[in-house]
């Protein structure tokens, strides 16, 4: 369903690289997964809220 939002808690462990390392938690799933870069945590964020529209 288009117009959904998804709640997520980012937590940044550390900043190496001039980026974050963390781990983010999709609220609605419960779900918890370890980024290694800012990168990479909006692809995490995205591709949930894609898997989120397929359902």
């Amino acid at each position: 369903m288009q117009n959904e939002r998804g709640t997520f808690i980012v937590k940044i462990i550390r900043r190496e690289n001039a980026t974050w390392q963390g781990e983010v938690t999709w609220v609605e799933e419960n779900k918890t997964q370890y980024f290694r870069s800012a990168l990479e945590l909006l692809k995490l964020m995205d591709g949930a809220m894609d898997d989120s529209e397929m359902q």
